[in-house]
């Protein structure tokens, strides 16, 4: 497996150039998404960015791809959780490509790296699952370049990406996981050199000496800060460092991942204008996200992300067990795989949400509920369960005016029992109204509502997990 994270670092000496952030300043708002400027493919540094021209001149760099809307949703969302697709294509095509391997230049691209970023509810917390190349799952049938429809099949997780692209690779994280994913974004690894070198290098940590002719990875013991060349040897090297397999190499790179992070929060990046603006360039030139990506979507995120620390963001490797028929290749160890899928689907408790606000008891809470999601029986089932959860219920019904959104609206005196409320609720803020009766709540279901939140949330410590604040040089 190679980086995840394969980004090109290269001038567009065509187009125009509007104003940049050396002639701008550095935007206050950039820290909401420094990091993310390589672990999510460096996408979402834009949402960050205060200069408009310069982020539409970027924005129209990034390449975006198509899915069908049916594989998109065929998992409901069931929280504010974020969840994006990240895919590092092993492609030799173009001239950048072909020096690590031009003989493959006409092979299908596989998906050499396959992590999902899971973002919790309110961005307090980072989590990035690794799925093993050699992992075997059950891939179904997917639409191809061709126009044809491939047969379902058990084969290594990367094969997706061979069989139908971003939308294949999508669909089979989804089916395999039943997580739902809101975003994907692909690079290829030719550009990966740029953006280690934008941001003034990573530093990595050697248990020993290493001297491997294949990836002409040759340096001692301790820690070295690597850029270029030496950069992407160490990311893609299988001997000389760890056991050789694929599994020690998603080890290695999740470690790498958070020596980036931690480089890209320190003010070393987001302090230098010239450093920023590299890597701005060298992570939208090959780039490709999906269609709803958009610049407003970089900018929600990157307000949902503005606080994260570098302790709370983390990175595991999905559940695994040998596979039977083959020694060479994991399975999914099951029940603990669909066990951590669903503790991910169902991260609905935000990080820190209403700690300090003020609650009542949820019997001393009076609430209205009011329909406005267009799901026929709706207010009733949702009434039903605050009953259960001993909330007082006063009726049921439909709002005057159709919301866009769920909303929770409180009267005179009744903000400590919207406090109590909004723990039930995903994303809902309470906001006082005078249109509300004292002492009363109105929760008003919104388009895509999906229930009442379970009381849900990731454990504070993940088997074998790695984190960006964590000691480099400690054994894994």
């Amino acid at each position: 497996m190679n980086s995840p994270l394969y980004l090109d670092y290269a001038e567009d000496a065509k187009a125009p150039e509007p104003e940049t952030l050396e002639n701008r300043g550095v935007s206050k708002g950039w820290k909401a998404l420094g990091w993310t400027s390589i672990a999510l493919s460096g996408v979402l540094v834009l949402g960050s960015i205060s200069a408009y021209g310069y982020v539409r001149y970027l924005d129209h760099r990034i390449t975006r791809v198509d899915i069908d809307e049916g594989v998109a949703n065929a998992v409901p969302k069931l929280n504010e959780a974020v969840n994006i697709l990240l895919l590092g294509s092993d492609s030799r095509q173009g001239k950048d490509n072909e020096k690590y391997g031009k003989s493959l230049a006409e092979e299908t691209p596989r998906a050499d790296t396959t992590i999902l970023m899971h973002l919790s509810p309110g961005g307090g917390a980072v989590t990035g699952i690794s799925f093993p190349r050699d992992l075997m799952v059950d891939i179904p049938a997917c639409d191809t370049p061709d126009g044809g429809t491939s047969a379902p099949q058990t084969a290594m997780i990367n094969s997706a990406f061979s069989i139908g692209g971003v939308e294949c690779t999508w669909k089979t994280i989804q089916t395999i996981t039943n997580i739902h994913i809101d975003h994907a974004a692909v690079v290829d690894f030719a550009g990966f050199k740029g953006v280690v070198d934008a941001i003034g290098g990573v530093q990595i940590c050697l248990p020993n000496d290493v001297n491997d002719p294949q990836s002409k990875l040759n340096l001692k013991k301790g820690k070295h800060t690597v850029k270029g060349e030496t950069a992407l040897a160490y990311v893609r090297a299988r001997h000389g460092l760890g056991d050789g397999s694929d599994l020690s190499r998603v080890k290695r790179q999740q470690q790498f991942l958070g020596s980036v992070a931690k480089k890209a929060l320190s003010q070393g990046v987001l302090g230098n204008p010239g450093k920023l603006n590299g890597l701005l360039k060298s992570v939208t030139k090959t780039v490709e996200v999906d269609q709803d990506f958009t610049i407003t979507a970089m900018a929600d995120l990157g307000t949902k992300l503005k606080d994260v620390e570098v302790n709370k963001i983390r990175f595991v490797t999905v559940p695994y067990a040998a596979y039977a028929p083959d020694p060479n290749r994991v399975a999914l160890a099951q029940p603990d795989a669909n066990t951590f899928f669903s503790q991910i689907a169902n991260d609905n408790e935000i990080e820190d949400m209403n700690q300090k606000a003020e609650t009542v008891p949820a019997a001393q809470v009076k609430v209205k509920v009011l329909n406005g999601s267009g799901i026929e029986g709706a207010a009733a089932r949702t009434g039903e369960a605050l009953t259960a959860k001993e909330f007082q219920v006063l009726s049921v019904g439909n709002p005057k005016e159709l919301p866009t959104e769920t909303q929770i609206l409180y009267g005179e005196g009744a903000e400590a029992a919207a406090n109590t409320l909004a723990k039930q609720v995903s994303g809902a803020k309470p906001v006082a109204s005078s249109k509300v009766a004292a002492g009363t709540v109105h929760l008003v279901l919104g388009p895509g509502w999906t229930g009442l939140v379970t009381k849900t949330k990731l454990p504070k410590k993940l088997d074998g997990e790695i984190k960006a604040n964590d000691n480099i040089c400690a054994k894994t």
